[in-house]
């Protein structure tokens, strides 16, 4: 066993749930995939898993976060947790809420938002957390208008009423209840959090949750995929409930395994952050840290100083993070061996893993574990919960997202590209529809009630569907060029970013009634760094872009790949990196964290033009 070979090494050893699915062929060409394990049973309500633990383990730690001057930890248990829910609750029945009028969180992750989130649950209230985004970096807060004409909430609470202020005073907020944290916004009327907690529960609180069902509106979780204003996704307590104990399943938990720790950035206004991590570590009785750090230059620095502290048993982040983590990680053997010392399981999402990443971060984990740690990953939306489909299992593949859950229906319908298949979803998680948007919600389902989530997918080995399946793009994005050919945007795009790894994190593929195909190049600007020999960050930002060895690694990598490939739609012919992320702001991003590829493309139109412009820019990298 050496490190320079880590793909020899065995993997950490888990117990997965087995692959034993059943594949429906039909007349038609389409497709049913299921998974053969009936689903088991599951809680009525998210409140249940919080007053589980809170009677079994009452003093273990369920939340933690950074507060105060010294940034300590401030921790919360479970018993704690329970009691100052069932506090908020009696406040929220007091003040007449219920199921037609909502709770609206503009704030992101904390302690409180997790504990207004259960108890507005537990009073039947539809709690419908928003993206910060749309409060501290719009200049006309419409998004934010949108939502909040949408849903008409009874109560809005903000983390610090001055830092959203400016959001506030674009809201009417007539008649509506409005709650800080920290600070209270100035020159308005609001109520202190901790008023609420310190509110004496009485027996409301238990008739209000005995009247909790599975059809009953847990949350309203937003997303805006392509149509520009966002949607209100209806998220029933059965499916949350229900895509909890499937992630369960994928995994069995041995007996007497301490529970999990996780240190989490995901937002919780979004449903992989609010859903599939902060639910499902909860059903596990687990400890959540609440990092607020980010990927990104000068935020992650705040994740590196948690994993000093913190040695998670599981740990999930967009590519992005581990090309930041793995530099980090292969510096520093102290944070490393913090990294790796209680780790299971390793999670991404949002974009594919690139191969070399992977590597690099398999090696790591041999040096500091002697084993490989399976990476696992899933698909789905805001729409199922979110997770359709996962990879339960110790794949040596990236790129994969696996196979359905227990209870899911797959259906595969042809697309006309060999192989390729459109993908639509049926079962207990997909959402009954969108809030108030009657012709939105018709326009879902196909005629046999499944869901059409709008991806594409092609099977790893087409006569071994236990393979599992990868994601091949969103069927809507692809286009032709000018000689007739059929770009698949999807498989280009993972194509692409692959073999221009480490630079490309991610990209827009244009070409539509072009001859030829261009890349605009979502860079990873620490990767780069490190190419480019500038650790220190002396480089200003288009320089750095420009910089010889960044643009060798781009020519070469999407040289070799041309040389590969069969046909002018998987040849890349220019490639322009640019300088600004993917917009939350301007739609560029879906729920599922996906490139928007229309409508990055249209916000960036100046730039698709560059790209084709004659003679090419200096900025234009043309791919011989």
């Amino acid at each position: 066993m050496t490190v320079d070979a880590p793909d020899r090494v065995p993997f950490k050893p888990i117990d997965f749930l087995s692959r034993d699915v059943a594949l429906e062929r039909r007349g038609d060409g389409s497709m049913v995939l299921r998974s053969r394990h009936a689903l088991k049973p599951y809680e009525r309500h998210i409140p249940a898993l919080l007053a589980h633990w809170a009677d079994t383990a009452p003093d273990r730690i369920w939340l933690a976060q950074r507060r105060g001057p010294e940034r300590q930890w401030l921790q919360l248990t479970y018993a704690q947790a329970k009691a100052q829910v069932d506090a908020i609750t009696q406040a929220l029945l007091d003040r007449g809420f219920g199921p037609d009028r909502p709770v609206l969180i503009l704030s992101g992750n904390s302690i409180e938002f997790a504990l207004l989130t259960l108890a507005a649950m537990q009073a039947r209230a539809p709690v419908a957390p928003v993206s910060p985004v749309y409060s501290l970096m719009s200049e006309d807060h419409a998004k934010l208008k949108y939502v909040y004409d949408l849903i008409r909430p009874g109560l809005v609470m903000v983390q610090n009423g001055a830092m959203f202020a400016k959001a506030l005073r674009a809201l009417d907020l007539a008649g509506v209840t409005l709650v800080h944290v920290e600070a209270s916004p100035p020159d308005m009327a609001s109520v202190a959090f901790a008023d609420l907690v310190a509110t004496v529960p009485g027996d409301a609180v238990a008739r209000s949750v005995a009247l909790i069902d599975g059809k009953t509106v847990g949350k309203f979780l937003f997303t805006s995929g392509s149509t520009g204003m966002p949607k209100a996704v209806i998220n029933t307590q059965e499916m949350m409930c229900a895509n909890v104990a499937m992630g369960q399943m994928s995994r069995v938990r041995k007996e007497g395994e301490p529970p999990g720790v996780m240190l989490d950035w995901l937002p919780w206004n979004h449903t992989m952050g609010g859903n599939a991590t902060l639910h499902a570590n909860l059903a596990e009785g687990g400890t959540t840290y609440i990092d607020d750090g980010r990927p990104l230059p000068g935020l992650f620095d705040e994740t590196l100083r948690n994993l000093r502290e913190i040695s998670p048993t599981y740990f999930a982040n967009v590519p992005a993070g581990y090309a930041m983590l793995a530099t980090a990680l292969e510096k520093d053997d102290a944070l490393a061996q913090s990294f790796f010392r209680n780790l299971g399981l390793l999670a991404y999402g949002g974009a594919t893993l690139p191969d070399d990443l992977y590597r690099r971060m398999q090696a790591l984990a041999v040096r500091h574990t002697g084993f490989r740690i399976p990476f696992v990953t899933g698909w789905g939306s805001t729409e199922t919960a979110p997770t359709a489909t996962t990879v339960h299992w110790a794949s040596e593949r990236v790129g994969l997202i696996g196979l359905p859950f227990p209870g899911v229906e797959l259906k595969m319908v042809p697309t006309g590209e060999d192989g390729r298949y459109e993908l639509r979803l049926r079962g207990i998680i997909v959402t009954p529809g969108y809030h108030k948007q009657p012709e939105l919600t018709a326009q879902m389902f196909d005629e046999e009630g499944f869901y059409r989530i709008g991806d594409a997918g092609r099977f790893v080995d087409a006569t071994d569907p236990a393979q599992g399946l990868v994601f091949d793009g969103r069927v809507v994005e692809d286009f032709k060029l000018t000689s007739g050919t059929f770009v698949l945007v999807g498989t280009l795009r993972s194509t692409a970013v692959a073999a221009a790894s480490p630079v490309l994190q991610d990209a827009l593929v244009a070409g539509q009634d072009r001859a030829y195909v261009g890349l605009l190049g979502f860079p990873n600007i620490a990767a780069c760094r490190q190419l480019a020999g500038d650790a220190a960050g002396k480089l200003p930002l288009a320089e750095l872009l420009r910089h010889p060895a960044v643009v060798a690694c781009v020519r070469d990598g999407l040289v070799a790949m041309n040389a590969r490939t069969r046909g002018s739609s998987m040849r890349v012919a220019r490639v322009l990196l640019m300088t600004e992320p993917p917009s939350v702001d301007g739609n560029e991003l879906t729920d599922k964290g996906y490139i928007n590829q229309r409508a990055a493309l249209s916000r960036r139109a100046a730039l698709v033009e560059r790209l084709y412009a004659e003679p090419p820019a200096q900025d234009v990298i043309v791919i011989s």
